[in-house]
């Protein structure tokens, strides 16, 4: 317990100090405190009303790896945070950053976000694959490492926490212990930075990395329950897919256009029921899972990935039994089959290798300006052929099998890197397929907002009439000005196939204008090839119309993105 007197000088320092001092005072006298010694009669001569301790790094690169914005905006106040520190802060991309430079590098921090198996985001793809290939020594590099994730996913922050460990396995020295940060990051990413700086200050230097506040678990999203309105195939009789519009009413569900759904879907009871089968287990037979207690059948049911097991669990597999088992992606059913488990080890250890399912995220295709209470999807039912038979996406087949009136949970994940301009603002929006699902939000967001602003949408799918998906919505926008243009590729209703890039190439000229008149494009759908096709038009357009060489239309594409103009949603 403090004493009086000294409570009272703290209770004074916090009533007269700013939220940004607070929080630089959190981090220092949490840094002082792991470091003791000379740094408390330094935090003393502060708290007391002295000058900061000036920095000894005059300048730190803070470079960040990005797929949805999150690392960009931390790197951006962070580099804001160092330059009043008086630390100049070069601030730089991941995907534009000099490997070269590294060696260079004295004081060197970046904040990566990881995506699908544990990979970094494709920004920093090439800076995560040149570190790895070696070839250099870091020898006079400090550095600090964030990493971003969720803890929902089984390889959480792995792209962070590898870049964290080449760095040191090159020569690097940490000026901080690498934080791993959840989905509620920003307090513990501000905390931080805060240790990073006080790191930073003339105090000797420390032995070791100095230890960064203990990242506390995510408490949870909020999980909505929702009831299932409607759900109808927009795919006519004929059509190769299978596409559902799925209406779910949730009480006081808040969201953003651009933002989308997010559930971890249930395994099939048959398939449960025949892995407990062949495995020899009470259904009922209770296991404990992350501090909790489960009946085994609810735990394979609502929690584990048992349909396409990665790699690296096979390989735990194989340990666990003592067999011999090739590299390969397996179900786990068949993967009993196959291999039995015949270990003398609980059935307990066998759940144990076993990794969490993973979130499925939907793009939101409603508004919640049209429509209150509700959140709408819009689903392609995922199919493909495994040696000659039928299989479905584990999600997607879930949501399209659901009945109206059927309850599901899920929650709301946000993505403030696809938002809408201004209300005066042009837009520009290419989605094809189920790439339309965001748009869709948009576009009523905006017409119920009455917002002044162009609308311009490339569509695209296979056939004319069998998947022009919301055709009748759109058309109905387009008579009532919302859409002020509306191009759409059907690309198997001709001999030649045609795209949307075919499209935004025709309309390259306005399209060019366009951009030139501050409008906003959107890219929405798949990343592999559409986005690259689309992106590679898109450079075309600009480079023909715009009289510019290759080299300055990337740059004129980099300003756009740069400026928030440019902004891509794809999977």
């Amino acid at each position: 317990m403090i004493a009086s007197p000294k409570l009272k000088i703290v209770e004074e320092l916090i009533a007269g100090s700013s939220r940004e001092e607070l929080a630089w005072i959190s981090g220092y006298l949490a840094g002082v405190a792991a470091g003791g010694g000379a740094n408390v009669a330094a935090a003393a001569s502060a708290l007391a009303g002295g000058t900061a301790a000036p920095a000894k790094a005059g300048k730190i690169t803070i470079a960040y790896g990005t797929e949805t914005g999150n690392s960009k905006k931390l790197a951006a106040d962070f580099a804001a945070k160092a330059k009043k520190s008086g630390i100049n802060a070069k601030l730089v991309s991941l995907d534009q950053y000099r490997l070269t430079d590294l060696p260079k590098e004295e004081y060197f921090v970046t904040i990566i976000s990881t995506q699908g198996e544990g990979e970094p985001p494709a920004a920093a793809k090439k800076f995560y694959d040149g570190i790895h290939a070696n070839g250099f020594k870091l020898e006079k590099l400090k550095y600090g490492v964030l990493a971003l994730g969720d803890t929902s996913y089984p390889l959480f922050c792995k792209a962070g926490e590898d870049v964290d460990a080449q760095l040191d396995k090159l020569g690097g020295k940490r000026l901080v212990s690498l934080a791993k940060c959840d989905t509620d990051y920003q307090a513990d990413a501000e905390s931080w930075f805060d240790s990073l700086l006080h790191s930073l200050s003339s105090s000797a230097e420390p032995a070791a990395a100095t230890a960064a506040p203990a990242v506390k678990k995510s408490a949870g999203k909020k999980t909505y329950t929702g009831t299932i309105l409607t759900s109808v195939n927009l795919n006519d009789r004929g059509s190769n897919k299978e596409t559902y519009h799925i209406e779910i009413e949730a009480e006081d569900v808040a969201y953003l256009p651009g933002d989308a759904l997010g559930m971890i879907p249930p395994n099939p009871a048959p398939l449960v029921a025949d892995i407990l089968a062949v495995a020899g287990v009470d259904a009922a037979k209770k296991i404990s899972y992350k501090d909790e207690q489960w009946a085994v059948a609810d735990l394979l049911t609502k929690r584990l990935n048992i349909v396409h097991l990665p790699e690296r669990v096979v390989a735990k597999y194989a340990a666990l039994t003592g067999q011999t088992i090739p590299e390969t992606r397996m179900g786990l059913l068949d993967l009993l089959k196959i291999y039995p488990y015949k270990a003398t080890a609980p059935f307990e250890d066998l759940v144990a290798i076993l990794e969490p399912t993973a979130p499925r995220l939907y793009s939101i295709s409603s508004s919640p300006e049209a429509h209150s209470g509700e959140v709408h999807v819009t689903v392609a039912r995922d199919k493909f052929c495994i040696n000659g038979e039928d299989k479905f996406g584990l999600c997607s087949d879930y949501l399209a099998r659901l009945e109206e009136g059927t309850t599901i949970e899920f929650y709301i994940h946000k993505n403030g890197a696809f938002r809408l301009p201004d209300e005066d603002k042009d837009v520009i929006m290419v989605g094809p397929g189920t790439g339309i699902a965001p748009f869709r939000s948009f576009l009523a967001e905006r017409d119920a907002a009455g917002a002044s602003g162009r609308n311009w949408l490339f569509f695209g799918d296979q056939h004319f009439v069998t998947d022009f998906l919301y055709q009748t919505e759109l058309l109905n926008w387009f008579d009532t000005g919302v859409l002020t243009k509306l191009n759409v590729a059907f690309s198997r209703d001709q001999k030649e196939k045609v795209y949307v890039q075919h499209k935004m190439k025709q309309q390259g000229k306005e399209l060019y204008n366009w951009l030139q008149g501050g409008a906003s494009l959107y890219i929405c759908g798949a990343k592999d090839p559409m986005s690259v096709d689309v992106e590679s038009a898109l450079l075309e357009i600009i480079a023909e119309h715009g009289g510019k060489s290759a080299e300055a239309a990337e740059a004129y594409l980099a300003e756009l993105k740069e400026a928030g103009r440019y902004l891509k949603d794809v999977y």
